[in-house]
């Protein structure tokens, strides 16, 4: 079996052709449960591109197999470049080694390795079946590109953005229960951008109640593209003339009060990101448990002084156990300014058992 070789081992073109690779790759859809990647097929000895491909999304060709199509002949004696590792499985499609060896591809070039434990080995594969392979290559790159897929799939649960709006004294509604609207036009409309690129969206069945969310996908007022499942956690029934429960997207309660469980249902599912918006009680279980991977946060230069918190209880009763974030970036959206954080402990890589939902308030569960 011929050693899978490191990336310094890759030739010139062959790297700037994993750049090209990584801009076919993010053409790809941002949601869903596969992967954005691209390939690009060479010429060994000019480096001359001769065919390119990328995924479109579950059921539809792999890049390689995308790839393979446009070159529209044998690609015998052909240099491949693939941002992710080429799957060793039979899923939807057969496995991408396979049909590169069959299509007589002699080298391989490799960004990030597949983190999925049931398609990852393609390097190896290739290796064994004589190709020459390097791996690693703007690998970083790669794993930047698939981010929450990549940690939904390496952690066994989706990846968790917990979104929340709030004035500067974090109040998320006035004291009446009234809650539209704390931010601008601009940043409700950066909301529906963020939902649109998860696979689902969360929130607890008092905030279904309460509010009646649409949780769909709008612009200027319109439902756009493909929606996110709408996703309530608890036991309390939502009505059938929901909002929620509107046409135009999947709805799914999970009559329970364990955000671990919730994560379960969702992963068993293909669920690769969640959005979870709401209330304070859901959001503050999903992080007691650790379960949060970001925060994104929208803060109104406006003052209540009473009212609902925007965050329920965390579970931290002194300054020494103080939930500390790593700022991401910081932006201004109309009047009010777009945090992102993410925790600065690492998030615990297999789901057990978490606390309940505590509490009862008109944004709970």
């Amino acid at each position: 079996m011929t050693a899978v070789l490191p990336a310094d081992r890759a030739l010139p073109h062959e790297v700037e052709a994993m750049r090209r690779a990584l801009d076919l790759a993010a053409r790809g859809p941002v949601r869903g449960p596969n992967p954005r990647v691209g390939c690009v097929l060479l010429d060994p000895g000019s480096g001359r591109v001769l065919a390119e491909g990328h995924h479109r999304g579950a059921g539809s060709l792999h890049a390689e197999a995308d790839a393979l199509r446009d070159l529209g002949r044998p690609a015998a004696g052909l240099t491949a470049v693939v941002t992710l590792e080429p799957c060793a499985h039979t899923g939807r499609t057969g496995p991408c080694t396979e049909a590169l060896v069959s299509a007589g591809v002699t080298r391989v070039v490799v960004g990030a390795p597949d983190p999925n434990p049931v398609a990852a080995g393609g390097a190896d594969v290739l290796a064994a079946a004589g190709v020459e392979v390097v791996a690693g290559v703007a690998a970083a790159d790669s794993r930047e590109l698939n981010e929450r897929w990549d940690t939904a799939v390496g952690r066994g649960r989706p990846w968790v953005t917990w979104k929340w709006a709030a004035t500067l004294d974090g109040r998320s509604a006035a004291a009446d229960g009234s809650s539209r609207w704390i931010t601008s036009p601009e940043a409700r409309a950066d909301v529906h951008r963020l939902r649109a690129e998860h696979d689902a969206v969360l929130v607890g069945t008092g905030t279904a109640l309460a509010d009646d969310p649409a949780l769909s996908v709008r612009s200027h007022g319109r439902v756009v593209g493909p929606q996110p499942l709408r996703v309530v956690l608890g036991r309390r029934p939502v009505p059938a003339g929901a909002r929620l429960r509107a046409p135009g997207a999947d709805f799914l309660q999970i009559a329970s009060h364990d955000p671990v469980e919730a994560l379960q249902v969702l992963q068993d599912r293909e669920i690769r990101s969640v959005l979870l918006e709401g209330g304070p009680q859901v959001a503050a279980a999903f992080w007691r448990a650790g379960l949060v991977d970001e925060v994104v946060a929208y803060l109104a230069p406006a003052l209540l002084g009473a009212g609902p918190q925007a965050v329920g209880d965390l579970g931290i009763g002194a300054m020494d156990d103080i939930a500390r974030l790593r700022t991401r970036s910081v932006s201004r959206i109309g009047d009010d300014v777009r945090l992102v954080a993410r925790p600065t402990l690492t998030v615990p890589t297999v789901l057990q058992a978490a606390q309940p939902l505590q509490g009862c308030s008109t944004k709970e569960h």
